[in-house]
């Protein structure tokens, strides 16, 4: 249990972390590199699964990867960018914040339940691939979005 406790006070401090960093970025210009390196540092998590008791049956891998996808419209939906002084910026979104805190105590309650009948390490190894499949398609949806005030506003093809 204390490594649910320890991990569950972690993910709050990323959250809160997330929610920093977006307020942040919201003030500057953004650009294609700062989309899509995101999930790229964060694919070398997937070492975990070097370690057998991170490994996942392949309904568990199913699992993570559909709830990742389903959490990963809620972030699509509130992420959208603008055109200002001739730059692209991310728009402030109050929703954001709000589905954020609420994916992250979903997640922690998620974590609690599960942690009695499910490993602490696959549980580990299931939470990281949600995250990375809610991260991925989000990314993916930003970066088209991007891409297309990309070109309307420098009149590329």
């Amino acid at each position: 249990m204390n490594y649910v406790v320890v991990s569950s006070v972690g993910a709050v401090f990323m959250g809160f972390f997330v929610l920093f960093i977006r307020m942040k970025a919201a003030k500057k210009p953004t650009n294609a590199k700062k989309i899509i390196l995101p999930p790229i540092f964060m694919s070398s998590g997937a070492f975990m699964y070097l370690v057998p008791q991170f490994r996942l049956t392949p309904m568990e891998i199913l699992e993570a990867v559909i709830v990742g996808m389903l959490f990963s419209i809620l972030l699509i939906k509130t992420s959208k960018f603008e055109i200002r002084d001739n730059d692209i910026y991310l728009k402030r979104s109050k929703a954001f914040i709000f589905i954020l805190i609420g994916l992250l105590v979903l997640r922690l309650v998620l974590k609690t339940i599960l942690s009695s009948t499910i490993d602490i390490g696959q549980l580990s190894g299931m939470f990281f691939l949600l995250a990375f499949s809610m991260i991925v398609p989000w990314r993916i949806g930003m970066y088209r979005d991007y891409k297309k005030l990309f070109k309307q506003l420098h009149g590329k093809h």
